[in-house]
C-alpha cells in the first residue's frame, strides 16, 4: 500500500507521516526532498508555483511510487497533491490511497508562524488554500486531533 498524506503546509503530513511510516515499519518520503531548486527559490520568494512548475516533480514522485508498488514496498509520502489532475497522476492504481489532513486557514497559518527554517511561508497560504480541491476519494482526518489519534484514525480507515 501507498499511504498519501496530502494536504497544505503546516497541516502535519511530515509529522504524521514520519510516525505512521515508523509505527508500520514502512519507508517515508517527504516530496518536498523532489522539488528542483528552482521551485524551492520560487516558493522562497512567495511566489506560487504553476501546474508547469509542478509538472517534472509530480513525473518524479509518479516513478517513485510506480518503482515502490511494483517491487511491492509500502509507502507513506507527505505530498500537497492539492490538485484532482495531481492526484489521478499519482493514483497509478487500486493500492495508492490518500489521506487528506484537513484544517482551516486560521490553524494552519498559526502553525506556520511558529515554524522556522522551511521554505513556505504563512505568506503563501492563502494560494494553497486557492488551488485547493477538496478531495471525494480521500479519508479526511482534522488536524485538531492530536498526531496518534490521527494515526489510529488512519490505520483504522485502511485497516492496516
Amino acid at each position: 500500500m501507498i499511504i498519501i498524506l496530502m494536504g497544505v503546509a503546516g497541516s502535519g503530513k511530515t509529522t504524521i507521516g514520519t510516525l505512521l511510516a515508523c509505527e508500520l515499519g514502512w519507508d517515508f518520503l517527504d516530496a518536498d526532498d523532489f522539488h528542483p531548486a528552482s521551485n524551492l527559490l520560487k516558493m522562497g520568494q512567495n511566489i506560487p508555483l504553476t501546474d508547469s512548475d509542478r509538472a517534472g516533480w509530480l513525473a518524479s514522485l509518479q516513478t517513485i511510487i510506480e518503482e515502490r508498488s511494483r517491487n511491492g514496498h509500502s509507502l507513506v509520502l507527505a505530498c500537497s497533491a492539492l490538485k484532482k489532475k495531481y492526484r489521478d497522476k499519482l493514483r497509478i492504481n487500486d493500492y495508492v490511497r490518500f489521506v487528506h489532513l484537513q484544517g482551516t486557514f486560521q490553524q494552519i497559518k498559526e502553525r506556520l508562524q511558529k515554524r522556522a527554517g522551511h521554505f513556505m511561508s504563512a505568506k503563501m497560504l492563502a494560494s494553497q488554500f486557492e488551488i485547493l480541491e477538496e478531495p471525494a476519494d480521500a479519508l479526511i482526518v482534522d488536524i485538531g486531533r492530536t498526531p496518534l489519534e490521527i494515526i489510529s484514525i488512519i490505520r483504522t480507515g485502511f485497516n492496516i
